[in-house]
């Protein structure tokens, strides 16, 4: 199984090594790059891609700015030199970032866990997740689960009859569970469309429990809104 990749950073430097990079990765198919976000928008259109090496900071489009206008957003990989960009970068459910300079050790263990993702995203439907809990795995049912809490290093599956702890980030949640069923709606919450009880003017009530929805997921609020009142 190959990923088709392209990558998006002003500086041609850049771009060499991400190619050198690239290169190295069995399962990876590096199938254009450009110098210019602008230009692949038409191919990002005409093509299929699955992921995107993108540069934050660039002179006509920041990359937050340039997913954000997409219609359809493949995978994304944040390869830039501004470390500040990192929290803007992942509410936006980024895969990974990249800080340059970056190593091809590091690079690959990107490539792995969108390969993984990928994977999970394209495999057969399943009705459950295993959840990594300590040195364990749990099998949980999807229809089980309310919501999903980030707390600090952790996020915790908040499910109909108990609370399990798990040791990840909130984005590597959001890239296993099926997003037809579940959506970020804050940079600590994800939630089960089907377990909305109620919508009031910037919350969501499951279960008993006021779900804050932050600024930055206005438009998926609005989407919320007309997912469970239709």
């Amino acid at each position: 199984m190959n990923l088709k990749a392209i990558a998006i950073d002003d500086e041609p430097k850049a771009l060499e090594v991400v190619k050198a990079h690239a290169a190295k990765v069995p399962f990876l198919e590096l199938k254009d790059c450009f110098t210019n976000a602008f230009d692949a928008i038409p191919y990002l259109q005409k093509n299929k891609i699955d992921l995107i090496f993108l540069d934050i900071k660039m002179p006509d489009i920041s990359g937050i700015d340039f997913i954000k206008c997409l219609q359809k957003v493949p995978m994304v990989i944040f390869t830039t030199a501004y470390s500040e960009y990192a929290v803007q970068g992942f509410e936006l459910d980024a895969l990974d970032y990249l800080l340059k300079p970056f190593s091809l050790a590091r690079f690959t263990k990107s490539c792995n866990k969108a390969l993984d993702i990928f994977t999970l995203r394209n495999g057969e439907n399943s009705d459950f997740i295993f959840i990594k809990t300590g040195y364990q795995e749990e099998k949980v049912f999807l229809n089980e689960i309310l919501y999903v809490e980030a707390e600090g290093s952790y996020v915790s599956f908040i499910l109909k009859n108990k609370k399990l702890l798990s040791r990840q980030s909130l984005v590597d949640v959001s890239l296993i569970l099926p997003q037809n069923q579940f959506i970020r709606v804050h940079r600590s919450y994800i939630i089960a469309l089907n377990k909305i009880e109620k919508i009031s003017r910037q919350e969501l009530f499951i279960s008993g429990f006021s779900v804050p929805v932050g600024a930055s997921y206005e438009e998926k609020f609005n989407e919320i809104r007309l997912r469970v009142t239709q």
